[in-house]
């Protein structure tokens, strides 16, 4: 497959993969960006192991945990305390709403709903994760348990 397909195919994808892990939209579009990057670099050396989407979905994964890692260390102090929160307007309330559920959950579940959002085969889920099908699709139906009662707490 050509970069420029692969890049058609799977940026919004991506994208909303990343918006599940980091809840920004201009922090999602550098990991997406930086994915496909890696994708671009890494893709002579891609074997036909897995799915093309299932390995780019993990080289994202492994990006936004990476970012995650890195924002953990980084003193938060140091952030200039008079800057105004920015929000993207053209994303819908609920939709944003959905997004900040999503980055409370822990990693795993942060992953495994948003790939499930993208509509990924369980089957290549627990790929990514490194879970069994079973176990995916308990952890699914329970993420989606907890996001219903997050959006019922909420007035939704």
């Amino acid at each position: 497959m050509v970069f420029e397909d692969i890049y058609e195919l799977y940026w919004q994808k991506i994208f909303r993969l990343c918006m599940g892990y980091v809840n920004d939209s201009e922090l999602a579009q550098d990991l997406a960006q930086e994915t496909f990057i890696i994708v671009w670099r890494q893709l002579p050396k891609f074997r036909n192991e897995s799915s093309i989407g299932t390995w780019i979905f993990r080289i994202a994964s492994n990006n936004c945990l990476k970012r995650i890692e890195k924002e953990k260390r980084f003193m938060k102090a140091e952030f200039p305390v008079h800057l105004e929160e920015k929000k993207q307007e053209s994303i819908e309330p609920q939709i944003q709403m959905l997004y900040q559920f999503i980055s409370e959950l822990p990693e795993t579940d942060r992953i495994i709903i948003s790939l499930e959002l993208e509509e990924v085969k369980q089957a290549e889920i627990a790929g990514i994760v490194g879970l069994s099908e079973a176990n995916i699709r308990v952890r699914i139906h329970r993420i989606k348990e907890k996001l219903t009662k997050r959006f019922k707490e909420n007035g939704y």
